[in-house]
């Protein structure tokens, strides 16, 4: 989330010739894609541009999008490696006890066993198993598996009580 904009997809390309786009779902709820109507497109040169969501549907594992007006391929390909966005306001909403990744980066990361701080989530990445938090300490970054059922969360507090798996910090 950078300045209140979620990224909901990333555009890769036009698909077909009737101006639809073929894009990557960026959400931790992808099917909310057939339910938006609104967005923005943050087009390469920075500029955004406010669109109407025709159609949406799955294909192969990624999304396709038609927008209201753009009816080509020549009108498609100006969206071309745009990332679409919605405002915070309009993020889809999560289950009880579940999160956005975004509303983490900040927290701080506490050691449940002596309730040291271990540093600061500054990112994620995702490889198949549990998400891993990039946690920033003392000029080094740490991988720590955010496990539901091993982390405490308080957004209030800025704070992610987790119990680490012994030996994780000297990696």
């Amino acid at each position: 989330m950078e300045n209140g904009r979620v990224v909901v997809a990333e555009i890769l390309r036009p698909r077909g010739n009737r101006g639809e786009l073929l894009v990557r779902s960026q959400t931790d709820v992808p099917s909310r894609l057939r339910l938006l109507k609104q967005v923005n497109a943050r087009l390469r040169d920075g500029s955004d541009v406010a669109l109407e969501i025709a159609a949406a549907w799955e294909h192969k594992g990624e999304w396709v999008l038609k927008f209201a007006g753009v009816d080509s391929i020549d009108a498609a390909e100006r969206f071309r490696g745009a990332d679409l966005w919605v405002s915070s306001a309009n993020r889809a909403k999560l289950a009880e006890g579940d999160f956005f990744q975004s509303d983490l980066i900040g927290c701080r990361v506490i050691d449940a066993a002596s309730g040291e701080c271990v540093g600061i989530v500054e990112g994620w990445q995702q490889y198949g198993g549990p998400p891993l938090m990039e946690v920033g300490a003392k000029g080094r970054e740490h991988l720590i598996p955010f496990v539901g059922a091993k982390c405490e969360v308080d957004l209030v507090a800025r704070t992610i009580r987790t119990d680490l798996p012994q030996g994780l910090l000297e990696l």
